[in-house]
C-alpha cells in the first residue's frame, strides 16, 4: 500500500537537510520494501513575501489526505517570527489535533556532551510537551497601542480534555519504556492553571499504579536537567514549558542539531508531522554544512508512526553509527563533512 507523505521543506537550511533525509529515506524504503510516495509544497517566508500568506488558504485541505508531513525549518529574516510560525506550523499543529509534541534526547558516540557526566547510553530520555493549548493560546490581545499605557494580554488555556490526554500518553510511554514520569510545573507560582494540571496528572497516575512518577517546579528540573540528566526518562510538560525543556535537553545532548520531534495525533485521524528541532539557520543556509541528523532521527520517528517501525530503528541506527566519526560528522559536531557527505554516509549504513 502507498503511503502518502507532504514534504514542506521550508525556509534556510530546512531544503537542504530535507533534500538529504529523502535520500535517506529511498534507500531505507528500497531495503524494507516499502511504497513511500511524496509531494513537495513550496510553503515558506519567501512565499509569504511574495503572496502574503506562509500557505495557500486551502493550505490545510491540501495537507489533510496525507499519511504524513515532513517539514524541514520555518522562519527567515524580514519575516517575524510570530508571522512565519502561526501562518504555517502552528495552524497544521492546531487543526490535525497533534496534541503530542514527542521529542526524544539522548547522548549519541561521537557527539560530545558539554557535561562532562553526560555520556552516551546514560542520557536517554523523551521530553513529552504538550502542543495546542496552555500558554501558546491564541486568546489576549493588545490595548492602546502607541500611548503610554499600552498593555498586551495573553491567556493561558489549560482544559482537562487537553491535559488529561497528553499526561495519559506520557504515562503510557514511560510505562512502555519501563522507566518513569517526571512532570514539569510551577504550582507555587502560577497560582490557577498549574495546581489544574498537577491535580489532572495525580487522577491519572493512579490509573498507571506500575509507573513511578514525581513532580518538579520547571526551575529546579531545568537544574537537575543540566547537574543529572541521567535521572530522567519521561518528562511530561505544558506547552511553553516543555518547549523550553527539549531545547534545553538537547543541548545537554550536545547539539540542537541533532535533535528530532513528532507533532502527533495519536488517534490517527489526520497525519501527524515531523520536523527536526532546529530553527531554519539563515547563517549557514546554501553553504552546504547543515546538520541533516535532526530531520533524519524525525524520519526515523514518522517510519515508526506510519507502522513500519524495524525501518525507522534501522535509519536510527544508521545514524548513530555515522555521528561516531568526524569525517561524517557536519562542522557544528567537530567534524568535516558537508550535508550531502553525511546523507551518502548514512545510506551507505542502510545498504550495509
Amino acid at each position: 500500500m502507498t503511503q502518502r507523505i507532504a514534504v514542506v521543506p521550508g525556509d534556510g537550511i530546512g531544503p537542504e537537510v530535507v533534500e538529504a533525509t529523502r535520500t535517506v529515506l529511498d534507500a531505507v524504503a528500497e531495503a524494507h520494501g516499502l511504497d513511500l510516495a511524496y509531494d513537495t509544497y513550496d510553503w515558506s517566508c519567501r512565499r509569504y513575501l511574495e503572496h502574503g500568506a506562509m500557505m495557500p488558504e486551502d493550505g490545510l485541505d491540501v495537507l489533510r489526505p496525507y499519511d504524513a508531513i515532513l517539514l524541514g525549518a520555518v522562519g527567515w529574516p524580514g519575516v517575524p517570527d510570530h508571522v512565519s510560525l502561526w501562518g504555517l506550523l502552528i495552524p497544521i499543529r492546531r487543526a490535525f489535533r497533534q496534541y503530542v509534541n514527542l521529542r526524544p534526547v539522548a547522548v549519541l558516540e561521537g557527539v560530545a556532551s558539554p557535561l562532562r557526566d553526560a555520556r552516551p547510553g546514560e542520557v536517554d530520555l523523551v521530553v513529552v510537551r504538550e502542543n495546542v493549548e496552555g500558554e501558546y493560546s491564541e486568546i489576549g490581545g493588545r490595548l492602546n497601542r502607541g500611548f503610554p499605557d499600552e498593555m498586551a494580554v495573553q491567556e493561558s488555556v489549560f482544559t482537562r480534555a487537553g491535559v488529561t490526554r497528553v499526561v495519559d500518553y506520557a504515562f503510557a510511554l514511560a510505562r512502555a519504556r519501563g522507566g518513569s514520569l517526571t512532570s514539569a510545573t510551577k504550582s507555587n507560582g502560577i497560582v490557577h492553571t498549574l495546581p489544574f494540571w498537577d491535580e489532572v496528572v495525580a487522577e491519572r497516575a493512579a490509573e498507571f499504579p506500575d509507573v513511578d512518577w514525581d513532580a518538579e517546579h520547571i526551575d529546579a528540573l531545568a537544574a537537575k536537567l543540566v547537574l543529572d540528566p541521567g535521572r530522567f526518562d519521561v518528562i511530561v510538560g505544558s506547552n511553553l514549558f516543555g518547549d523550553i525543556l527539549s531545547d534545553l535537553a538537547a543541548a545537554v545532548a550536545g547539539s540542537i542539531g541533532v535533535a528530532p520531534s513528532a507533532n502527533l495525533d495519536p488517534t490517527r485521524t489526520y497525519p501527524s508531522m515531523f520536523e527536526p528541532v532546529h530553527g531554519s539557520a539563515p547563517d549557514i543556509a546554501g553553504q552546504g554544512k547543515a546538520n541533516p541528523i535532526g530531520t533524519l532521527w524525525s524520519a526515523a520517528l514518522m517510519l515508526d508512526h506510519l507502522g513500519h517501525a524495524e525501518a525507522g530503528d534501522d535509519l536510527l541506527s544508521a545514524v548513530r553509527a555515522t555521528v561516531r566519526s568526524s569525517a561524517t560528522r557536519t562542522p557544528d559536531l567537530g567534524g568535516t563533512a558537508r550535508t550531502t557527505e553525511v546523507a551518502a554516509a548514512v545510506t551507505a549504513q542502510v545498504k550495509g
